[in-house]
């Protein structure tokens, strides 16, 4: 009961950062210019796709170029609507690292105005917009390599009866979900002091706040224009999260680099 209480918590944060740009409309919109530049591009990149799925299918089974023209049509259906949606999972999970890598001094900001409203904002941890670009960008490759070694074999997994349809679904929203939470709460956590390795565990252990905010998430970034809408209060929930409930002890500024 607990954990499922804490995973309502982490659900429950979403709302909070909803209500907080809701107070600050001006924040929103200005949260809105990074997410609506990286849906675009997104949207591009899947139309191509979605476009050349089959063909991508086609040559991806050259085995079933004998086949009778139903079963191979059929196959080289359903192997490209698998394509695709493995390639909306992908956009999904790494819609949020590229809309704060692009939009990192945006998100900054809307991170640190959150904390303003609660409090000091942690300082003496900041790194010029020339380091921390990089690390942005660093720290989102090696996340999104994490993220692939689960996904990927869940990807195959997919193509069991039965499990594809029904486990394999559960175990890919929360996998997306955990990623999406450390994306989103780099920022507050960054701010005292906490690399990726300390901010990976941190989320660890407290795996079921964590959860709960980023399988909501998932859930609506798998909606197009929702996933604009709804990024600067992620960003604004994550904050909130790392300030009301994560909490971490600052770290010196020699341990944070």
């Amino acid at each position: 009961m607990g954990h499922f209480r804490s995973f309502l918590d982490g659900i429950g944060f979403f709302f909070q950062g909803l209500r907080w740009v809701a107070r600050y409309p001006r924040w929103w919109l200005f949260g809105l210019i990074p997410a609506l530049i990286a849906f675009v591009l997104y949207a591009v990149g899947l139309y191509f796709f979605g476009k050349n799925a089959l063909d991508i299918a086609a040559w991806g089974t050259p085995f079933a170029d004998g086949w009778g023209e139903g079963a191979r049509t059929a196959l080289r259906a359903l192997v490209g609507l698998l394509l695709f949606g493995a390639g909306l999972l992908l956009a999904v999970v790494t819609f949020t690292a590229v809309t704060l890598t692009l939009g990192d001094p945006f998100y900054e900001k809307l991170s640190e105005k959150v904390e303003e409203t609660y409090g000091e904002v942690p300082t003496g941890y900041e790194l010029p917009l020339w380091k921390s670009i990089p690390r942005s960008i660093r720290d989102s490759l090696v996340t999104l390599g994490w993220l692939l070694l689960f996904t990927i074999p869940l990807f195959f997994l997919g193509f069991v009866p039965v499990v594809g349809q029904t486990v394999v679904p559960v175990l890919g929203a929360l996998v997306s979900g955990f990623f999406l939470t450390i994306e989103l709460t780099a920022l507050a956590l960054e701010r005292r002091g906490l690399v990726r390795k300390s901010r990976f565990g941190l989320l660890r252990a407290n795996k079921a706040p964590t959860l709960g905010f980023g399988v909501l998430l998932f859930l609506l970034f798998l909606v197009p224009f929702v996933a604009i809408i709804a990024m600067p209060p992620a960003v604004a929930g994550a904050a909130i999260m790392v300030r009301t409930r994560l909490a971490p002890p600052l770290l010196s500024a020699e341990r944070a680099r």
